[in-house]
């Protein structure tokens, strides 16, 4: 889906372009280093990347460091059936949506899918989720507010493996305010999906909120150290100017981008691209 990344970082260039008086062929380091303040990636990492370059920065030398920034994404199990992925994310990081939006990605390629509702701290959780699951048209293991989520999320492995169905999303709790809590909870999970089924999760994902940017990088560690993290979805990247935070987030976490989102509607969401995510920020800066 090329263009998506340009779409999603239409703020982040509109601020950049705006600092950038013309567009040249080379750039001081002190330009760069505005440029990437205006961005919003972190400015240790700046530091970093400006140390590295010539004095004359050209799109070539500066593409490069960028680059190297990136954690490649490693190729996903896919001989296990049912693949089961575990979505991680603070609520409001807009986890429920993203579930669904993957779920409709994998129903295009001709998978099935089944939906896990863990987060039962939230009535609203469950209940979004449901309607989801209504709108996709796949089955969704649910139960009410305050039951186990292991138990959920041990349920929804079971009939994926009864039903033989190719792909499990199972949504859980993100209130980090109760981070001890939450830890227990999330290993827990854990444990229980490798009893319904050995080797799962296949796949721990971290749904981010772009428009946080930088801030959402302690978050990241927080759900890494509590269960470990394969991946990270950014979502709202369309929303905010902060979008050379993936830089950073990436490069200080040393985890892969998967996917970005942008919009609501279930096609909004894309495979993670670095190189059109790089090409989209220099653009703005060099002729």
């Amino acid at each position: 889906m090329f263009g998506f990344i340009k779409k999603a970082l239409k703020k982040t260039v509109e601020n950049i372009e705006e600092s950038v008086v013309e567009k040249k062929e080379y750039a001081t380091k002190e330009e760069i280093e505005e440029l990437l303040i205006e961005a919003d990636v972190e400015y240790d990492l700046i530091e970093k990347i400006v140390a590295s370059l010539p004095n004359k920065v050209n799109r070539v030398s500066l593409k490069n460091e960028l680059l190297f920034l990136f954690t490649p994404a490693q190729p996903k199990q896919v001989d296990a059936k049912p693949f089961v992925e575990l979505i991680l994310g603070v609520n409001g990081a807009g986890k429920t949506t993203t579930i669904a939006k993957l779920a409709y990605r994998y129903k295009q390629e001709g998978k099935s899918v089944i939906l896990g509702a863990a987060d039962t701290f939230r009535a609203a959780a469950i209940e979004q989720l449901s309607k989801w699951a209504q709108r996709l048209n796949v089955p969704i293991v649910a139960t009410r507010q305050g039951h186990d989520p292991s138990a959920v999320a041990y349920d929804t492995i079971q009939k994926a493996k009864a039903k033989e169905i190719d792909h499990v999303l199972i949504d859980t709790a993100g209130r980090l305010h109760t981070q001890s809590n939450l830890a227990e909870e999330l290993k827990k999970i854990v444990r229980v999906c490798n009893k319904a089924m050995e080797g799962a999760p296949h796949r721990k994902l971290l749904v981010i909120d772009g428009t946080q940017g930088n801030s959402a990088i302690n978050q990241a560690k927080a759900f890494d150290e509590m269960v470990g993290v394969d991946g990270i979805i950014v979502t709202k990247l369309d929303g905010t100017a902060k979008g050379g935070a993936l830089l950073s987030i990436s490069h200080e976490l040393g985890l892969p981008i998967l996917y970005v989102g942008v919009g609501e509607k279930m096609e909004d969401l894309a495979p993670f691209d670095p190189n059109e995510y790089v090409d989209t920020i220099l653009d703005a800066i060099f002729k």
